[in-house]
């Protein structure tokens, strides 16, 4: 079903029951005698269902009224101005107005909305008594008698149904989202114009009061004081809607504690409604008041509006002054969420000025300023801060890069394959520089010089310390070609001024290319991997002990004939670990290289095997491994 066809049917269909429920069971009567809750629903269905729902409750209430007797005439004109004055109720409210803080569906959160409620029932209110008033005087003359009654009778009806009717309404339209939103009009707007109308129509009303009821006006007259208000009354109606609808999608504190007020003055309202349909009641109200039995009613409903106005006024100042001093202070509060962006600084000039307000109050709200502005302003400190770390980081990330780049540069980048022999490797640091190096290089004609290191620690030190280390082995090999006599010679310059105690653990050895024969000494590093034909195994070697502790240590010169392949590696590869914390291992690694027979994908092979075993589990140390090919 269209929702447009919706917002039409539904006010018609509770205007039938209204009306014929109210004339039919409770032995209702025309021209507004006894209670009449049916007019109420005119103001509520402009209100939340816009200019459908006003033609949906007029139309029904012109049939009704045509089922009730009434002159067609009448009742046609009486539905034109019952229409006009639902749609002044709708524009009414969508109005731009300075004492409300934004303008939403019809909804009753806080003290400017109920006032603007109140208002429109009681503008709208007053216009449908006087309009009908009028009317009735012009069609129905033997009605003149009684025509200030009538006016009241349709006032004192209008106004509390239309209240009753009016917070129901509200309330459901937050459960069941149903109410009319407008949309922006593209027409200018000319504010002026449609003031001078609004005040047109306020002095007409007036001035029609006051020559009807205390000069008396004559037939003529009253026609055109008719025409004139309905004029004014559907050209204001044309007014544009230009202001933006704010959406709230939650329930604010004011209109919790407004709900409260509304449910005490909802049930004294009903309260006052039952009354004035019991039968009970009414006779016993006929025996103390002299007054029609037709108007006891009338009298409940006008006598509990005079208490709601007594109980209604000190409340609304309450609430105004809860406003004020609580729920606006605390929504200026809220409004810091606008302010904050992650990882940004609080703009808190604006804030610090709106939370200046009250930082010289002496209440709660005070501490909660002052603990505000004390909160903005070391978070902004604290960000600061961080901002300036976080600025010192990307420095030093960015000289770590460079360090990286540097650190790589001096490792080979290029495999040594020959006829006779291959020599290639590979490193991987844990972190931006690493402790571990390897190097490869021809010394002379018959010598090649291969050598693995791994310093202690990780990072920039044991970069540093590998990268001397590195640098002395080069210079050593100018002079020296014995491997023990070059650790020697390494590690008492390393002992010097080493307040540190750093360490490095270094694997060298010297290939001569004519003989084959590979001397190697060791230096605390882990044992290299041989393959002699029949897979790998591991070399039985001396130890050794590390560079950089006990100076003059007689390292130990050893050699290896007749190999196929020697692996070289660091414990870094050994150590990596599985997500259940399972080192890889000197067995897994050995299986792993006996497995590989395409000796061009070993280096790619092995960094497979140990990414699947470690499932990306963090590195948490350096991985080198260095390979010598003997080519029979």
């Amino acid at each position: 079903m269209n929702k447009n066809f919706k917002k039409i049917l539904v006010p018609f269909i509770l205007m039938i029951i209204f009306n014929l429920g109210s004339y039919i069971f409770m032995f209702g009567s025309n021209f507004g005698e006894g209670y009449t809750p049916h007019v109420g629903l005119h103001l509520i269905s402009g209100l939340l269902f816009g200019p459908y729902g006003a033609a949906g409750a007029a139309v029904a209430n012109g049939i009704c009224d045509l089922i009730r007797g009434y002159n067609p005439i009448l009742t046609v004109m009486a539905e034109i101005a019952s229409f006009g004055i639902s749609c002044l109720a709708y524009k009414l409210w969508y109005g731009n107005y300075r004492i409300m803080p934004s303008i939403t569906k019809p909804k009753l959160n806080n003290t400017s909305h109920l006032l603007l409620f109140l208002g429109i029932i009681i503008i709208c209110a007053t216009l449908y008594a006087l309009i009908n008033k009028e009317l009735f005087y012009i069609l129905y003359p033997e009605t003149r008698s009684i025509n200030l009654d009538v006016g009241v009778r349709y006032f004192v009806n209008f106004f509390n149904s239309a209240f009753i009717y009016g917070i129901i309404g509200i309330w459901i339209s937050k459960k069941i989202d149903f109410v009319h939103i407008p949309k922006i009009s593209k027409r200018k707007l000319h504010v002026n114009f449609y003031k001078a109308i609004g005040i047109l129509i306020f002095v007409s009303v007036l001035i029609v009061l006051f020559n009807d009821d205390y000069n008396g006006s004559d037939y003529l007259n009253r026609i055109v004081e008719t025409i004139i208000i309905s004029v004014l009354l559907f050209i204001y109606i044309t007014k544009p809607i230009k202001s933006p609808i704010k959406e709230e999608t939650y329930t604010t504190i004011p209109e919790e504690i407004m709900n409260i007020f509304l449910i005490t003055t909802l049930v004294m309202q009903i309260l006052a409604a039952v009354l004035a349909t019991n039968d009970t009641v009414i006779v016993a109200m006929d025996l103390i008041l002299q007054v029609d039995v037709e108007d006891i009613g009338l009298y409940i409903l006008l006598n509990s509006d005079i208490f709601l106005i007594i109980f209604f006024i000190p409340s609304i100042f309450v609430l105004k002054y809860i406003e004020m001093k609580v729920i606006k202070p605390i929504y200026s509060f809220s409004k810091i969420e606008h302010f904050i962006k992650k990882g940004d600084k609080i703009k808190s000039d604006e804030l610090i000025k709106l939370y200046s307000n009250y930082t010289d109050v002496d209440n709660e709200i005070g501490m909660l300023a002052r603990s505000y502005t004390d909160l903005i302003n070391n978070t902004n400190e604290y960000i600061e801060n961080i901002e300036e770390i976080q600025g010192e980081k990307q420095r030093i990330e960015a000289e770590l890069n460079i360090a990286k780049r540097i650190q790589e540069s001096i490792l080979p980048t290029e495999s040594i394959l020959n006829e006779d022999y291959g020599v290639y490797g590979t490193s991987k640091s844990a972190k931006e520089v690493g402790g571990d190096f390897f190097d490869y290089y021809e010394i002379d004609d018959e010598n090649l010089a291969i050598m693995v290191g791994d310093a202690s620690g990780k990072g920039v030190p044991a970069a540093l310390l590998s990268t001397l280390a590195h640098a002395i082995i080069k210079q050593i090999h100018k002079n020296e070609k014995d491997p023990s006599k070059v650790l020697n010679l390494l590690n008492n310059g390393l002992c010097e001024n080493n307040a540190e105690c750093m360490f490095i653990t270094l694997w060298l050895g010297i290939y001569n290319k004519k003989t084959g024969i590979l001397t190697f000494s060791n230096a605390g590093h882990n044992s290299p991997l041989i393959n002699e034909g029949n897979g790998f195994k591991e070399i039985t070697m001396n130890k050794g002990i590390v560079l950089g502790i006990v100076e003059n240590f007689e390292f130990v010169k050893e050699e290896i004939r007749n190999f196929k392949r020697i692996v070289i590696y660091t414990d870094g590869i050994t150590d990596a670990k599985s997500i259940d914390g399972e080192f890889y291992g000197e067995k897994r690694l050995i299986d792993a290289l006996n497995k590989i027979y395409d000796e061009s994908l070993l280096v790619e092979m092995l960094n497979k095997d140990i990414d699947e075993f470690t499932q990306g589990t963090e590195q948490f140390d350096d991985m080198t491994l260095l390979v010598l090919d003997r080519y029979d």
